[in-house]
């Protein structure tokens, strides 16, 4: 591409060095694509630049992220492809190009930011490529986030090439499964893989002369004279197949088989889920700062694996409860909350808990108050330590998995999993830098409150030190085409005076896995299906939402309650932007005329929040309502905790025609949108985040720029008024909604595909250098050196 440039340049020189002259006339540090996209438009109208139509220019200007620009230098990142950049500087003047290192373009954007002086100096500067050198990686951007179909493919033709290794070291591997002193799998009596090959025929061949049906508890005496122990199958046939899929992965292996067989051995009887700040409990926490989607996401979880985890057990004969501890803080101040109880069990489950453990400062001294997500960083090594005895003695041993959530938990199960020696499997739910325009170029300025400089740090040693992420959907790593990935932002950045991050993670790494959650069916249901609708709340929903708010806090009164809802619901904070959406409603006549707005979030009263932002977001809420005379048009609730109470309000706004809008400024990747599309609701969601690959447009929902306001509410009344022309619409609509639902986001099929990466990591973690310790001896110094420095620093400025 360079080479095109240079040449378009020379041949073309007054369009280049008009388009560039463009940029600089901007008088900006910084311009980002879309400034890109419409700077150049405006230009190529001109009739003397017309050649940059179609040209090598054109062509990176739509690949370009970002220009950094102090003239007459600029400075473009380019992405080639999705997670392959480049970084070419221009000098507009003499109209010349250079591919520059990203060494250079960070450093040039660090004296852009103010920072000129730390440039002279010897900036640390993060690159983990060396130490994945010669580790397998994706090629092709379609693949990212198919992780463990890769590895396993890669890894198995690798392993088996070598087939006395191969088979050697799956045979150590079936050896070394336990519980709790109990062996399974294999005995002493078969002694390496030949021995193994003639036990298998023998144990088939003797099977096969028992009834079908018989259990373990019938053949274990023959079994184990063989070589085998308890674990291949409830039933004589399942034991048969068992043993038919090992015997074919020794003689000519397949990544398939592989799967499968992993997927039969009993490898995971107890998980630990990681999940420290807000306030994590069953009831009345909803709404709490902090505290929002991701306690939902993992409540269902817990009962999504607990299921799988049984059900999978069941069928290889072994008679385990499993069991799931989710960790979280212990709050003594916990107000109506459970959060101040150790153990709570899990509603829904068999024999799954949440266990609290509580902050101490550095006294020892239990901290009894609620603490921001964004202030927790110099509790969490003295709480990963009370959290390893607290889980050994709860489950009497080793989980065999362990699962982060969100920053402060992945960085809590890299240290747990490293001390535990424990598969580790991430999930971030929401990467912080990727929510806020330039925080970690200005860091400083915002590091009293936010606390960045732990927070991104944290989050580097998290994800390289993970056997494997599972994210919602691809956009979380790798973004589109256009917009980059909230991992892929993780690639190269910089936090001047702080460090220079040139390779901080690999979008093309097998480690990353797309999961998609689902919404409880017994509580999310379409409202179509009359005989399990919750009859008993339809009063006490008409008196909430037309009425005397039945008990929760409300403004507003509908003029003309036969309007269908636009309805939405959601914390209130700025990402969320439900202000946002509740202006575009006020300056929209034509919206306002053919329906009624429902906001269902946060407090009323600004007195009652100890969030500052959300108290910003209440106050804005009322400002809007009071300057736009919104009060017989938006009926404004506050936030409702109890879920099958939310379940019978989708479809009562159902019953009423009404639609679903997530208006977030970004949303990684949107509990809501199912819940409501679950429900049968015509759904509009933010084309930023997840919410962009759940709906497709026009078939099952709409997607909506947040940044587009007006656009977006002329799109909601062109929905309402096709739909009140022809009801037909609106239950298109609909039905693409459950049906889109149906296909794609169950947590069954979440469970299922959870447990089958966690052995596929396990066993590639025990049989190759997946543990990558080299990496682990490098995000060692990073925590060492970089990360504890940091969070002690919090505390002696507090």
């Amino acid at each position: 591409m360079i080479e095109a440039i240079v040449d378009y340049c020379r041949q073309h020189r007054e369009p280049a060095y008009m388009l560039f002259r463009h940029y600089l006339e901007q008088q900006k540090p910084f311009l980002l694509r879309s400034d890109l996209i419409e700077q150049f438009e405006s230009l190529a109208c001109e009739e003397y630049a017309q050649s940059l139509l179609g040209s090598p220019l054109e062509g990176m200007v739509y690949k370009a992220q970002e220009v950094a620009i102090e003239g007459p230098w600029l400075c473009f990142a380019i992405r080639s492809r999705i997670g392959c950049w480049d970084y070419v500087r221009f000098h507009a003047e003499a109209v010349s190009a250079e591919l520059i290192s990203v060494s250079e373009f960070l450093a040039f954007k660090e004296g852009l930011a103010g920072h000129r002086q730390d440039l002279d100096g010897w900036p640390l500067e993060i690159d983990l490529t060396p130490f994945n050198r010669g580790f397998p990686k994706l090629q092709e951007s379609r693949s990212i986030g198919h992780g463990m179909e890769f590895l396993n493919r890669k890894l198995s033709s690798e392993l088996f090439q070598d087939f006395e290794k191969g088979d050697r070291q799956l045979f150590e591997f079936l050896h070394v499964h336990q519980f709790q002193g109990r062996q399974l799998m294999l005995n002493r009596r078969v002694r390496d893989v030949r021995g193994l090959q003639a036990a298998l025929r023998q144990a088939e061949a003797y099977l096969r002369k028992q009834p079908s049906g018989a259990t373990w508890d019938d053949v274990a005496d023959r079994m184990q004279e063989f070589g085998f122990e308890i674990g291949w199958g409830r039933t004589v046939d399942r034991m048969i197949d068992t043993l038919r899929l090992l015997s074919d992965v020794l003689e000519a292996p397949s990544a398939s088989q592989i799967e499968q067989l992993l997927a039969r051995i009993p490898m995971i009887f107890n998980i630990v889920i990681l999940s420290p700040h807000g306030y994590f409990g069953q009831a009345n926490v909803l709404g709490k700062p902090d505290t929002g989607g991701q306690v939902v996401y993992i409540l269902d979880q817990a009962r999504a694996l607990e299921k799988e985890m049984h059900h999978r057990l069941q069928e290889q004969g072994i008679d385990i409860e499993p069991q799931i501890l989710v960790v979280t803080r212990l709050i003594p101040e916990a107000g109506n909350t459970t959060c101040d109880q150790r153990v709570e069990s899990i509603m829904g489950t068999r024999n799954a808990r949440i266990l609290r453990v509580p902050f101490r400062d550095a006294s020892g001294e239990i901290v009894p108050h609620w603490i921001s997500r964004f202030e927790i960083w110099p509790y969490l090594e003295r709480f990963t330590l009370e959290v390893e005895r607290d889980i050994q003695v709860e489950l009497h041993g080793r989980p065999g998995l362990i699962i982060g959530n969100y920053s402060d938990g992945n960085l809590v199960a890299s240290l747990l999993a490293k001390r535990l020696h424990v598969t580790q499997c991430n999930i971030a739910h929401a990467l912080e830098k990727s929510k806020y325009l330039y925080s970690d170029l200005f860091w400083q300025e915002n590091d009293a409150h936010y606390h960045f400089s732990c927070q991104f740090t944290a989050d580097l040693i998290a994800m390289n030190a993970a056997d494997f992420i599972v994210t919602s959907t691809f956009q979380e790593i790798a973004g589109t085409d256009d917009s980059v990935g909230q991992y892929e932002s993780h690639k190269a950045f910089t936090m001047p005076g702080l460090f220079r991050v040139l390779n901080g993670i690999d979008v093309f790494d097998p480690k990353f896995n797309i999961v998609s959650p689902g919404a409880d069916p017994d509580i999310y249901f379409s409202f179509r299906e009359k005989a399990r609708r919750l009859k008993g709340l339809r009063r006490g929903l008409r008196q909430m939402v037309f009425g005397n708010g039945n008990g929760s806090p409300h403004r507003g009164k509908y003029e003309d309650e036969s309007k269908p809802m636009l309805f939405t619901m959601a914390r209130l904070d700025r990402i969320k932007n439900i202000a946002g959406l509740v202006e575009w409603y006020a300056r929209c006549p034509r919206l306002r005329g053919l329906a009624n707005l429902l906001v269902v979030g946060g407090h009323l009263d600004p007195a009652l929040s100890n969030d500052h932002e959300e108290r910003e977001q209440i106050d804005r809420m009322h400002q809007l309502i009071d300057e736009h005379a919104l009060e017989g048009q938006v009926r404004w609730i506050g936030f409702q905790s109890d879920r099958n109470f939310v379940g019978e309000l989708y479809r009562f706004v159902a019953d009423h025609r009404g639609a679903f809008v997530q208006p977030a400024l970004f949303e990684a990747y949107g509990l809501t949108v199912i819940e409501a599309m679950a429900s049968g609701l015509p759904t509009f969601a933010t084309c930023y985040g997840g919410p962009l690959e759940i709906i497709e447009h026009d078939r099952c929902g709409f997607h909506i720029d947040p940044n587009q306001g007006a656009a977006a509410a002329e799109l909601f009344a062109d929905f309402f008024e096709k739909a009140n022309d022809d009801p037909a619409e609106w239950q298109r609509i609909s039905q693409g909604a459950l049906d889109r639902i149906e296909a794609r986001y169950t947590w069954k099929r979440y469970g299922q595909r959870m447990m089958t990466l966690a052995r596929v990591y396990g066993f590639w973690k025990y049989v190759t250098n997946l543990e990558r310790e080299e990496t682990q001896r490098y995000l060692d110094m990073m925590y060492n050196l970089q990360f504890r420095p940091l969070a002690r620093s919090m505390v002696k400025s507090s």
